[in-house]
């Protein structure tokens, strides 16, 4: 599955920072299929973009916004929880405001 624009532009900005760069597509349960958009898996840290967060205000649903596709996010995070990992989600508002940036720096440099 090919990068949203979103997930791009959150890679660029750690890029023109000087962060290290996560791993994409990451599968942190070896014995699941799901991914996540970013990990650093040495300090076990997840983060999820929720770009489709508001696609449901006017009748239509995406695929994190259906009853089926939340039942399969709750899944996913609460498996990534239970195998000592934390997760961060981030909206497009956080990434272009700023808000992920501070949050990804803050996680790299207390670990």
């Amino acid at each position: 599955m090919g990068k949203s624009y979103l997930e791009f532009e959150l890679l660029l900005q750690i890029e023109w920072s000087g962060l290290q760069i996560p791993k994409v597509e990451y599968q942190a349960i070896p014995s699941r299929r799901f991914r996540w958009d970013g990990a650093y898996p040495e300090i076990k840290l997840l983060y999820e973009i929720e770009g489709g967060i508001w696609a449901g205000h006017n009748g239509t649903q995406s695929g994190h916004t259906s009853g089926v596709g939340l039942s399969r996010d709750y899944e996913k995070n609460n498996l990534a929880v239970i195998n000592g990992w934390r997760v961060l989600y981030f909206t497009a508002e956080m990434i272009r405001n700023g808000e992920a940036m501070s949050l990804l720096e803050k996680e790299l440099e207390e670990k």
